[in-house]
């Protein structure tokens, strides 16, 4: 039995040379299309320029066919008559480049009128011996290589006739040269478009290239401290400074990631010794009294409790930097009575609410947790207390104001920092990253964090949401 075709990925066929770099791919196209600009005009200009030549060489031989037509049928003229350089020809004759032979009643070039080398045929014969003046045949011939445009008139009573002639030649060497000087000018416009293309291309693309160089350092040193060109108001310009400010966030964060596994890693090692102390104790649990056998399973409670709280806020403060939830819109003092509600179940505390209507957009879930730590943090510092913990909400601030001891001076500028615990906390349960969570949060969204002592005692503690 034969299974399906397996179907193999298609690969992409090799390149024999590398593809060229920005500079030289618009220095090209640069070229390119001033060249086929040129090209266009050049072969345009000379069409309209050869077309023109030659139409008025046209219209001059045809003129003098004409004059010598009328004249003939005007008058009685011999093939005499065009002897000499000062006869008829001269006055009937007057556009350049157009000579004038006579041909005799036999047909043969008239001595005295020959000026080109251009022999009679037997055509031409027929209408030196023809009865009818003005008869006339016109057409092209070829002698040694020189072209001339012919027209034979019969002078009529088989007098002769009169040759008209007009060189061609002159006119297609001036054309040719016309062509090869619209080359020429072709090739020097693609070649000054190539230089000016190439050094538009180096002005264009050297920051781009100093971004990549940049780039590639940092992928393959890890380094976050390249300095990145950030010049200019234009789009690489933006990209500069987009490139530099995700390299200051990367930095940042990666700042962060280190310290948070230094203080997880210190405040961890704490309960974990004390939790080992404690294990190497178990097997002569035994031989302890019983109040010390009480104790010691208290203490390895209290440590695994204790464990279990660091873990939990290091994953929120983690989720919280992910920030995944997405904003909606909420009535802040109904998430606050909410969040009340639930620390007066786990404290028995009595909280007050005191909000507004204010309506907000926010993470619900994020702004639940910043709420609950604070009513934490409040009942925490005044576990005896009897005044109500109080909240109040005015437009897009939220503060939590208890009546415990307050807090130090020296300890208001980090009471936000993770992991830091004021010297009077230090014998109190908790993991230090409540307040923590809080600040994150409200930088999130926008806002900022607060901590301030109150008058006649007690702190308040709270945070900000931005517009």
């Amino acid at each position: 039995m034969t299974g399906p075709a397996r179907l193999w990925p298609l690969r992409r066929p090799r390149l024999l040379w590398p593809r060229p770099g920005l500079r030289t791919t618009v220095s090209l196209a640069f070229a390119a299309m001033a060249a086929l600009v040129a090209v266009l005009i050049g072969a345009l200009g000379y069409h309209s320029a050869a077309r023109l030549i030659r139409d008025d060489e046209a219209a001059d031989f045809t003129a003098a066919v004409q004059a010598v037509h009328q004249q003939v049928g005007r008058e009685n003229l011999f093939p005499g008559d065009f002897n000499g350089t000062g006869g008829l020809s001269e006055e009937l004759l007057r556009p350049i480049r157009v000579t004038s032979q006579a041909l005799g009643p036999d047909g043969e070039l008239l001595p005295g009128t020959v000026r080109i080398d251009l022999l009679p045929t037997p055509d031409d014969r027929v209408l030196a011996r023809s009865d009818a003046p003005g008869r006339t045949s016109t057409g092209l011939r070829h002698v040694r290589g020189d072209t001339y445009r012919v027209a034979v008139i019969a002078l009529g009573g088989g007098r002769g006739a009169v040759q008209i002639a007009q060189q061609l030649g002159p006119t297609e060497h001036l054309l040719a040269t016309l062509r090869l000087r619209t080359a020429a000018s072709v090739a020097a416009v693609a070649v000054l478009a190539g230089g000016a293309g190439w050094l538009l291309a180096r002005r264009i693309t050297g920051r781009l290239v100093r971004l990549t160089d940049a780039a590639e350092l940092v992928a393959a040193s890890g380094r976050l401290d390249v300095p990145v060109p950030a010049a200019g108001t234009d789009e690489v310009g933006r990209l500069g400074r987009a490139f530099d400010r995700m390299l200051g966030r990367l930095a940042t964060a990666k700042e962060n990631q280190r310290r948070l596994v230094q203080d997880a890693g210190h405040e961890l090692r704490t309960p974990l010794t004390s939790l080992r102390t404690n294990l190497s104790v178990l097997p002569s649990l035994d031989r302890l009294p019983p109040a010390e056998q009480t104790a010691l399973m208290a203490d390895l409670a209290e440590e695994a409790r204790e464990l279990t709280l660091l873990v939990e806020e290091l994953v929120s403060l983690a989720a919280e930097r992910k920030a995944d939830e997405q904003p909606t819109e909420l009535v802040l003092a109904e998430l606050v009575r909410e969040a009340a509600a639930q620390a007066r179940r786990r404290s028995g505390r009595e909280i007050t609410v005191d909000a507004d209507d204010t309506v907000v957009t926010a993470r619900p879930d994020a702004l639940a947790r910043a709420v609950g730590n604070l009513l934490d943090n409040a009942a925490k510092f005044d576990p005896a207390g009897t005044a109500p913990i109080e909240v109040v909400v005015r437009g897009r601030r939220v503060e939590v104001r208890d009546c415990g001891p307050g807090i130090d001076e020296a300890d208001l500028a980090r009471v936000f920092d993770r992991f830091y615990r004021a010297t009077a906390a230090r014998s109190l349960p908790g993991s230090g990253l409540g307040l923590a969570i809080v600040y994150e949060v409200a930088r999130s969204h926008g806002g900022s964090a607060f901590a301030a002592n109150r008058d006649g005692g007690g702190a308040v503690i709270g945070f900000t949401l931005g517009s």
